[in-house]
């Protein structure tokens, strides 16, 4: 049976599926549109909004917050600034941790596959950042990062008008999702 994605069904069997694996992982700060995968690794202390995607592997450290409509593609990582390492005298393993920064990833944004992103970070709303980046500081919103470490390629929008409608969508209410059919593969 082939259920459609643009059904009532198909809503209500996806909001059963998320709120299970919600449940499952303790995650107390979770929209429950927000889809997860299970086998991904996240913080219990974990914020997301509404129609937050992510996906097989990612992991997440504690101290994030996640914008509404934003995409983590499989192998996500939020990770790194929890050793101390200056001290000569300890090895970093015993040297305890520095005061744990929040990461914040706006509305829109878009990780790639296998993205790694330096904890306390702040990636601003409608950015993308390319599969296999290593972002190690701050993305402004609506720009294209890629590389390692990431860099700016170019404004994801090059109209001022077009960015005046991004800014609008995004502070209206919660658009109704339509889900992409699955394609046939033959």
């Amino acid at each position: 049976m082939v259920i459609s994605r643009e059904g009532a069904l198909y809503q209500r069997l996806r909001l059963a599926r998320n709120a299970a694996v919600i449940v499952a992982k303790g995650l107390r700060s979770v929209a429950p549109t927000c889809s997860i995968h299970p086998t991904s690794h996240l913080a219990r202390d974990l914020e997301a909004g509404p129609y937050v995607f992510i996906g097989r592997r990612c992991t997440l450290s504690p101290g994030v917050r996640i914008g509404s409509y934003t995409m983590l593609a499989s192998g996500v990582a939020i990770v790194g600034d929890d050793h101390n390492w200056l001290d000569p005298e300890q090895p970093m393993q015993f040297s305890g941790r520095p005061p744990q920064r929040r990461t914040e990833i706006g509305a829109d944004v878009w990780l790639g596959h296998g993205t790694i992103v330096m904890r306390g970070l702040r990636i601003g709303d409608g950015a993308i950042v390319a599969a296999g980046s290593v972002v190690t500081k701050d993305v402004p919103p609506r720009e294209i990062w890629a590389g390692v470490p990431a860099r700016k390629l170019r404004d994801r929008f090059t109209d001022s008008a077009d960015v005046d409608r991004h800014v609008a969508a995004l502070a209206r209410p919660l658009v109704t999702p339509r889900f992409a059919e699955r394609q046939q593969t033959g």
